[in-house]
């Protein structure tokens, strides 16, 4: 039933979907590694019970967030063996290498202090166990690291030689890990990756400092049904809902307006590097000679080559893209169609991703004048707008994700090789089988995972969290002599 579909665009859409399910893992897990590490390092240096409250609290969250990135991960490189043999072919001579370098350095990394970071704070000491947690925190950077210098050089080749097979082949390792997009991608996405997790957590205090303001709120009554002479304990506003909406408002002030910056430094690598991505953002069909309009809104029509109903500022796309509001733009009808990417995708996937972005830095101002006014634990308007803003971060991540990636169509190395001269040799019937199978275990594994996570999230931190230390009730030794219970002998 599947003979008349296209085996290229499912092989596509698997990709999509999967790489989809995995991004959001890492999105997380990189910021919340380092917040993680803060939160300890102030414990130590402050001694304050909240402070390892949060860290208890949090890590938990982590440990399944970072199982369920590994494990979504994995399948991703299996991909490029089953759908995308050419590309792994062709492009394996450099990729390959590089992808070895996480596992050598990140992974291993993380996978030997994890452990620790996770079971050992009662084992082996409280700097020993900081020191466990920075290696973690730090490994889940250079895993970023050198998965954007891949994905990077995809971007925008180069220090390579194409061999008499048509493979590329590397000739300056310097200048492939360090091509002229990676700086920019890689500052932009951790940046997003340390706001995103500042947005959970702060959804998450601001969540509870509702229930608590709801508690206070509720008249407490005797079984009997008479008005209770003491409140209940849980009535007051918990003291680490209040520090964690605390600390991850502060990141949103200060990160939001940074990543718009950088965000900028990156539109503009992009414009030198790949003009045709840009020109898709921006939904310039044509090109304009003297000051190119910034399109707000429209209906992208590929074929028509126009945006219609478009609400548009003139000349400022010319004044955010080369500072001046009379500087040429080039369009697409500069590039060949063929050359064309999916403009409709790009142009609407870009206007989630700054839209997003310019309510997060709303959030962190209208953060900061509560925290201004004393009333930053007060404002229920500001709480809800949190807890409303918590999946944003995901949600821009992903935007911005599919910015990037539509955004080079249609290759995989830009302007060297094709995405259609890239798939394997796969019948659509094969691919939408192992599509479909994606889709169910998908949704059945992480589904529970990110279910459980909410559940997490929903249980307010309380003083004496308890961690993930192993159940005093099960086994105590994976190997030695367990002494036996002693048995009376009968006379």
């Amino acid at each position: 039933m599947f003979d008349d579909l296209d085996a290229l665009l499912l092989a596509r859409i698997q990709f999509a979907f999967t790489v989809s399910f995995h991004f959001i893992f890492p999105a997380f897990s990189i910021g919340l590694a380092s917040y993680l590490a803060v939160l300890e390092g102030l414990w130590l240096k402050t001694g304050r019970e909240v402070y390892l409250t949060l860290f208890r609290y949090w890590l938990k969250i982590f440990a399944i967030t970072f199982a369920m990135g590994v494990v979504s991960g994995i399948v991703m490189s299996y991909q490029f063996g089953t759908n995308w043999s050419v590309f792994s072919d062709r492009a394996g001579p450099v990729i390959g290498p590089l992808m070895a370098y996480e596992v050598l350095t990140a992974f291993f990394l993380e996978a030997g202090f994890l452990g620790v970071m996770l079971f050992g704070m009662e084992k082996v000491g409280k700097k020993l166990h900081f020191m466990a947690t920075l290696a973690v925190a730090v490994g889940t950077f250079i895993s970023a690291f050198w998965i954007l210098s891949v994905n990077s050089w995809m971007h925008t080749p180069q220090g390579f030689t194409i061999g008499a097979n048509g493979q590329f082949l590397p000739a300056d390792w310097w200048a492939i890990v360090f091509n002229p997009s990676f700086p920019y991608r890689l500052v932009h996405t951790v940046i997003a990756a340390y706001l995103t997790t500042a947005l959970i957590v702060g959804a998450v205090g601001a969540w509870h400092l509702l229930k608590a303001r709801r508690s206070e709120a509720a008249p407490s009554v005797e079984p009997n049904g008479s008005p209770a002479a003491v409140a209940s304990p849980r009535a007051s506003t918990p003291e680490a809902a209040r520090t964690m909406f605390s600390m991850a408002m502060w990141m949103a002030a200060i990160v939001a307006p940074i990543q718009i910056f950088a965000g900028d430094l990156h539109g503009l690598n992009t414009l030198e590097h790949q003009p045709a991505k840009v020109m898709a953002m921006e939904g310039h069909f044509d090109s304009h000679p003297n000051g190119a309009p910034l399109i707000l809104f429209g209906l992208p029509d590929q074929d028509a080559a126009t945006v219609r109903y478009k609400v548009e500022i003139p000349k400022a796309s010319s004044l955010i893209l080369k500072h001046d509001l009379d500087a040429p733009l080039a369009g697409l009808d500069t590039v060949a169609r063929e050359d064309w990417p999916p403009v409709p995708i790009v142009f609407w996937s870009f206007r989630v991703m700054v839209g997003l972005g310019f309510l997060m830095l709303g959030l962190g101002l209208f953060s900061l004048l509560a925290r201004m006014r004393g009333k930053l634990y007060d404002w229920s308007l500001l709480h809800r707008f949190a807890v409303v803003m918590g999946p944003s971060g995901l949600i821009a991540v992903l935007a911005g994700w599919i910015t990037t990636e539509v955004g080079r169509q249609p290759y995989t190395i830009y302007g060297l090789l094709r995405t259609s001269a890239s798939a394997s040799p796969l019948d659509a019937p094969a691919v939408a089988t192992s599509l479909i199978a994606f889709v169910l275990v998908y949704f059945a594994v992480f589904g529970v995972g990110v279910w459980y996570i909410l559940k997490l999230m929903g249980h307010a931190p309380q003083i004496g969290e308890p961690g993930l230390e192993a159940d005093p009730d099960g086994p105590i030794r994976s190997a030695g002599i367990t002494p036996a219970p002693s048995v009376e002998r009968a006379p």
